[in-house]
């Protein structure tokens, strides 16, 4: 049968029910499994045929106890080890009393194959088994985890390491897995409804940011009136989650042995439902050699932020200390993840205390491309299909913003501030709007789903990530990344197209172009078979979004030549900024598209892309096959 042949409606039936549920250990039978706790850490799975069970247990990390989803007993789920080349069959056996689901994030795999309840397959039912059954088509990093409601936050995730067919460019002498996640105690249902109730419930830091923080009134006026702080930098924050390395909290001593002088790679996993990492290694510089799976020119860093569902490959070379802390802390620094470099079982290296917390700036307000001119030259927001706002004749030196919605401003005075890290010591700042609708595309929403709306997004990706742009060393940016080996498709894209991630952050909504998913109403986003497209990402909101699509991978444009712009399937847009990336839509079927913050998909910025089938005479060509 043809692939495409299985439609949604089709699928609806072929989750086979497993037999012999009873012949499972107890742990995997749901309901007996609150008498032992869930184990930590990381199995391996490998071969032809695997099997997975799902099922729930009580876990218990730095002495607080909560319920949690497992597969095969452990949290987080055993690592799948695949080699390229090969066919692999995997059996997932569903001992919950809900439905369940494995998303393969990263690798390229039929759609039908992909995970995603209601859009490629209907979900493994209470008591059922699955078998996924697909090539292993490239070699890399990558992870795995529920598509099912919010289970992902409550530990149904794992590591994947494909192993390539060819002699790995990487050489290493040592190879770990390091899969940053959270835990909470509360139910991720409570999480998500304190979240509407109020956004800011968890960011403690808010409580004292006018003590902390050298602020005028004028400027907490200002960000009063846009119901925002400039601590508002995670949702979910330290204040309910222990951060997680292999599923063990920070001082629970997760260990990887070295020896002086040997070169470790660490495959770096950012798992996590809602965190953003900062990652670093006092006293090490760390190697970059692999982004999303994907070989990049080896880059010297010393610190890198990790979105949510992105990976990294890095390399190390441990001198002579006895031991070595590999620091993961969250980018609102209210805790960290911690594991150690060991040259010998228990030795340690001094942990470093959290920094501050930092301040969103004008660029997160959506000013970034702004100085202290206001210099609107290069806007133009109808470049790709949107309403045109020329800004080019406008004299700036005597900008009338009231006219534009915006009362009047101080930009010099704001330029000042947004080099202190706070927006705005002006006069009247505090009297901006930041909902200006007439800047938005006309196939944009502006309902009460958009509480902002960029008033220059510039492209963002140079920036290292929030909290990162003042620090005195090395940090990565996008901009660092070039693919190893040059890309396949060189072709200019055809057309352009604009996406607009909104949100209105006081009510908790989060859509694309102001519409939250609809599953019955949305139109997918349609491509044909092995067009060309280069889409723009514009950020009209004051956080960051890993924005992730499933089936396939996409250039970066990010300054690089053509042919060595870096392949990703998750890419951070930063507040207030744009990215950019180039597809090649060649792989068919219906494929999410979503933000990977999960409480953001839940509240709704997620989409469908659809790939048309290909013609006849026509293969599609494995776009990461070529890195």
């Amino acid at each position: 049968m043809n692939d495409l042949a299985l439609t949604r409606r089709s699928l609806l039936g072929t989750a086979a029910v497993g037999g012999g549920l009873c012949a499972l250990p107890a742990w995997a039978r749901g309901r007996d499994m609150n008498a032992a706790l869930l184990r930590q850490g990381l199995d391996e799975v490998s071969g032809a045929v695997i099997d997975l069970a799902v099922g729930r247990g009580m876990r218990m990390v730095e002495g607080r106890r909560g319920h949690g989803v497992a597969v095969n007993g452990s949290v987080p789920g055993p690592l799948v080890r695949l080699k390229e080349g090969q066919t692999v069959r995997i059996n997932v056996t569903n001992t919950l009393d809900e439905d369940t689901s494995i998303h393969w994030h990263g690798l390229l795999v039929p759609f039908h194959m992909d995970g995603v309840p209601g859009i490629s397959f209907p979900g493994i039912l209470p008591g059922q088994t699955f078998t996924y059954e697909f090539p292993v088509r490239q070699a890399g990093t990558y992870w795995w985890h529920s598509h099912s409601g919010l289970q992902e936050q409550t530990g149904h995730y794992g590591p994947i390491v494909v192993d390539p067919a060819e002699p790995d460019p990487v050489a290493a002498d040592s190879d770990h897995v390091l899969l940053l996640s959270e835990f909470t105690p509360l139910h991720p249902h409570t999480i998500m409804g304190k979240l509407k109730k109020g956004e800011a419930y968890f960011n403690h830091q808010q409580r004292n940011w006018t003590d902390d923080y050298p602020l005028t009134a004028q400027e907490r006026r200002m960000w009063a009136e846009m119901r925002m702080m400039p601590t508002d930098i995670s949702d979910v924050s330290g204040a309910t989650y222990s951060f997680l390395a292999n599923g063990h909290g920070p001082t629970e001593g997760l260990e990887y042995p070295f020896r002086a002088g040997e070169r470790l790679r660490l495959r770096v996993i950012n798992g996590s439902a809602m965190t953003f990492f900062n990652l670093r290694i006092p006293g090490l510089p760390i190697t970059v050699v692999a982004a999303d799976g994907q070989n990049v020119r080896p880059i010297k860093v010393d610190e890198l932020q990790i979105g949510v569902a992105e990976t990294y490959d890095i390399i190390v070379e441990p001198g002579s200390d006895a031991a070595y802390t590999v620091v993961a802390e969250a980018m609102d620094r209210s805790g960290m993840a911690v594991a150690t470099l060991a040259a010998r079982p228990g030795a340690r290296a001094p942990v470093p205390p959290l920094r501050d917390p930092p301040l969103l700036t004008m660029k997160d307000m959506g000013m970034g491309g702004m100085d202290g001119q206001m210099d609107h030259g290069g806007m133009n927001h109808g470049q790709m299909g949107g309403g045109q706002m020329d800004h080019g004749q406008m004299n700036h030196g005597q900008m009338d913003h009231a006219a534009m919605g915006h009362g009047t401003a101080s930009h010099a005075a704001a330029s000042g501030a947004a080099k202190q890290g706070a927006m705005g010591a002006s006069g009247a700042a505090h009297d901006m709007k930041m909902r200006d609708t007439s800047l938005l595309p006309p196939d944009v929403k502006a309902g009460p789903g958009v509480d902002m709306v960029s008033m220059h997004p510039a492209d963002r990706m140079g920036d290292p990530g929030i909290g990162l742009d003042d620090v005195d060393h090395r940090v990565l940016t996008y901009k660092d990344l070039i693919a190893l080996t040059p890309n396949r498709d060189l072709r200019t894209p055809s057309r352009q197209m604009e996406i607009h991630l909104t949100g209105n952050m006081e009510r908790y909504m989060w859509s694309f172009d102001g519409q939250k998913f609809n599953a019955v109403s949305d139109q997918p986003i349609r491509f044909a078979y092995d067009e060309r497209v280069r889409i723009k990402l514009v950020n009209d909101t004051m956080m960051a979004h890993p924005i992730h699509l499933h089936g396939h991978f996409f250039e970066l444009v990010n300054g690089a030549e053509a042919d060595r712009q870096p392949l990703k399937h998750t890419v951070i847009v930063q507040p207030g900024g744009s990215a950019q990336f180039d597809l090649t839509a060649n792989e068919p079927g219906d494929w999410a598209f979503h933000c990977h913050l999960l409480y953001h998909m839940h509240a709704g910025m997620f989409q469908i892309v659809s790939v048309a089938a290909a013609s006849s005479g026509h293969m599609a060509v494995p776009t990461a096959s070529a890195a």
